[in-house]
């Protein structure tokens, strides 16, 4: 029997799948409700073809569950980015009514044609980092929204208000200064009062989450934290998107992945390239705050290869561009670094990148390179560890690229800007 594409079409209340053939003719349609058999209702109705792949859309955000039920029951599962299905329907040449049956088929006829369509794999300790990154970041959005209204309230209190970064204890100080004069700004006062409540307990919340992110971060084992400014929570939001570093077939590849890289744009002779946003979103902060983070400290690696940018008539913005591209080799190189070790690790370990175990041909992807920041101490040392009872004491200073092999060399041996020199001589020409 001719294998057999199924495309499903998640929703919260139920899910549609339609089965087609190699050459894109429908064989089946059901409608199931979301419920606790819905796994087994459409495995039950796919036995009908045992030589079946189920195509999925959206495997990570509303269709997780279903994958994951499909997983679990033996299925082989695809992941179909919403974008490919909706181009398939834009290119159809019949019946393209916007509907369940026909989104199903678009997102198996994509699956079927697409070759660069990824497969669902079982959750692994990247999606705990994931859970507890996105919890972060909703946090961080909250916090903003109630600081906002908490600005806002206590410029009817104050004159000019709070001009900078206001704290829970900062206005609880302002609060205990006012004595209303009359019941508009004693309703103002109790307002302020519950806002710098809630500012006080979100607070509490980030460090809490602050905390399960280190912890689940260190039972990766990653190198990530290696790297200058990139602590538990820039480690969680790269693992937890990348998962598997594998399915990037070169540093390029990520770079492109995450919009670091430029991208061409071209007319006949006339060859340009500009900035990308386009990529993961998610991934390119990332990087970006590593990025700003080396910049701030001046004795940083990165900071050198920022300033030499701006020497050879950069703009700000085009240095920050190039080193963010650098920045996300050396992420890359550590995420090929964990991959090996996770595959040469036993396969109960916690943590770590399973993927890709030969060596890239990339300069500085070998592990013992760690372009732009040579492994700190560790986080309890780190600059960007979150405060809290780990806070750091002080700051540690990067050693400089292979420092420990030029240990009997001298003090004037081991040179900080050499690992920079190595990384900008093997940028590719696109990030220039």
């Amino acid at each position: 029997m001719a294998a057999v594409m199924i495309g499903v079409d998640p929703h919260k209340g139920s899910h549609t799948a339609v089965a087609i053939n190699a050459t894109e003719e429908p064989l089946g349609e059901l409608r199931v409700r979301a419920c606790v058999a819905q796994a087994e209702q459409l495995v039950a109705w796919a036995r009908a073809w045992p030589e079946r792949t189920w195509a999925v859309e959206g495997a990570d955000g509303v269709g997780h569950l279903l994958a994951q039920q499909l997983l679990s029951a033996g299925e082989r599962v695809l992941d179909v980015q919403p974008k490919l299905a909706a181009r398939v329907r834009l290119l159809a040449t019949g019946d393209t009514n916007k509907n369940d049956p026909n989104d199903a088929r678009s997102v198996a006829v994509a699956a079927l044609r697409s070759p660069g369509v990824r497969q669902a794999r079982h959750d692994d300790h990247a999606a705990v980092l994931k859970v507890w990154s996105k919890r972060h970041r909703d946090l961080g959005r909250t916090r903003t929204q109630v600081a906002c209204r908490l600005h806002a309230v206590l410029c009817e209190l104050v004159p000019g208000g709070v001009p900078k970064k206001i704290t829970a204890g900062q206005a609880a100080r302002i609060l205990a200064s006012i004595t209303p004069s009359d019941a508009v700004q004693a309703a103002r006062c109790e307002l302020a009062a519950e806002f710098t409540e809630d500012l006080n307990g979100i607070d509490a919340r980030i460090r809490d989450t602050r905390k399960k992110l280190a912890i689940a971060v260190a039972a990766t084992g990653t190198s990530l934290t290696g790297l200058f400014g990139a602590g538990p929570v820039i480690a969680a939001a790269v693992i937890g998107d990348v998962r598997t570093v594998s399915r990037f077939a070169s540093r390029d590849h990520f770079a492109a992945y995450n919009g670091s890289a430029p991208i061409e744009v071209s007319s006949g002779g006339r060859k340009v390239h500009r900035l990308s946003r386009r990529g993961n979103r998610r991934l390119n902060h990332a990087i970006h705050m590593i990025a700003v983070t080396q910049i701030r400290y001046r004795h940083s690696p990165g900071r050198a290869y920022y300033d030499k940018k701006l020497a050879e008539g950069k703009t700000g913005k085009e240095a920050l561009r190039a080193l963010k591209r650098q920045v996300s080799d050396a992420v890359f190189a550590c995420l090929q670094a964990d991959a090996r070790r996770a595959a040469a690790a036993a396969p109960e370990s916690p943590g770590g990148q399973p993927g890709n175990g030969s060596a890239s041909s990339a300069a500085g992807s070998h592990p013992e390179h760690r372009l732009f920041g040579q492994a700190t101490p560790g986080p309890a040392t780190h600059p960007t560890t979150p405060a809290g009872p780990h806070a750091p004491a002080g700051f540690s200073e990067p050693l400089p690229p292979r420092a420990s092999r030029r240990a009997g060399q001298g003090p004037g041996a081991a040179r900080p800007r050499s690992g920079t020199r190595r990384a900008s001589s093997t940028r590719p020409p696109a990030s220039r």
